[in-house]
């Protein structure tokens, strides 16, 4: 029994992996169902309808990068497209990303369905944009209609999106999404974003912030229309919610020297941002409020630090 003046211990299962087994899936242009581009599926395996997530990735990160992430996720029942947007080998850029971006989305509409295990619906009335580092700049880019789609979208979630590399325009790709003016981003959907504390401080003397100021999470989340969610995790960095092996010398510049890591576990950043996620996800979609109110009345709960936690509604 707690004594008077202790503060009540509350728990939520969202920062825990689901009950819900799934399976995934590569895909890649020559299916018979002709995806735009080479897609990751991860789809529960229990019959029921599920709402569909799609991921983009961040600057040449393969999806696979973010398995554990977004495995959490699905095992909480929701269904993830996560696109890969290379192109012979190369990260694509502006306009081309965009358009793939978009065509995936539009790819589920008659792609997505027969692929899934049986008595498993994708529920496509309105799907999930989610995307980290330059992908987030992606979801908001379709989110905001740069990428014409026949489907509509019911929320936005941002992780450490980013802009640009730098106030320099040669570190900018089309479309330029972020004014500097607040709420002048005309989403009209729900949006959260999660940043990280040491995404705006460089790693060493070779690179650049991967996530600097001006151009981060902070001007995402000022700049978009409530109703919007925000959550910053103080002690990790850009690279710190992928997964803990990224295999070939690639993947260990990419999640050790390129950006600047917290030194806490990875799984507990991990954690952390797959709970926000669903947690938001259930109360914007379901109207469960129970879980985000947790969250927002005791940011203590989540497994990583969270600081600027706040829910704007009006």
């Amino acid at each position: 029994m707690a004594k008077i003046g202790e503060a009540k211990v509350v728990t939520t299962d969202v920062f825990e992996m689901g009950s819900i087994p799934w399976k995934s899936f590569n895909l890649d242009t020559s299916a018979p169902s002709s995806p735009p581009t080479t897609l990751l599926i991860f789809t529960p395996t229990v019959p029921a309808a599920y709402t569909v997530i799609v991921f983009y990735h961040g600057f040449f990160i393969p999806p696979s990068y973010y398995t554990q992430l977004l495995s959490r996720i699905v095992s909480h029942g929701f269904i993830v497209v996560a696109p890969q947007l290379f192109w012979n080998g190369l990260p694509m850029f502006g306009s081309d990303e965009i358009k793939y971006a978009g065509e995936v989305v539009d790819w589920l509409v008659n792609g997505l369905q027969p692929l899934l295990p049986e008595n498993v619906e994708a529920k496509l009335e309105k799907v999930v944009l989610l995307g980290h580092s330059k992908g987030g700049k992606t979801a908001f880019s379709v989110a905001l209609g740069y990428a014409k789609t026949t489907l509509k979208f019911s929320a936005l979630i941002g992780i450490d999106p980013v802009g640009r590399l730098s106030k320099c325009k040669a570190t900018e790709s089309p479309p330029k999404i972020l004014t500097g003016v607040p709420r002048s981003l005309n989403l009209n959907v729900p949006v959260a974003v999660i940043g990280t504390g040491l995404g705006p401080e460089k790693a060493n003397i070779f690179f650049p912030p991967c996530a600097p100021d001006g151009e981060n999470h902070v001007e995402f989340f000022n700049e978009s229309k409530p109703p919007k969610a925000n959550f910053v995790a103080p002690n990790y960095g850009h690279m710190d919610m992928l997964d803990d092996v990224t295999p070939g010398i690639f993947g260990t510049v990419l999640a050790k020297c390129l950006c600047k890591n917290g030194k806490g576990p990875k799984k507990l950043m991990r954690e952390t941002v797959a709970g926000l996620v669903v947690a938001f996800l259930r109360a914007q979609l379901d109207g469960d409020y129970k879980d985000f109110d947790a969250i927002l009345d005791n940011p203590g709960i989540a497994p990583a630090k969270l600081d600027d936690v706040e829910y704007i509604t009006a």
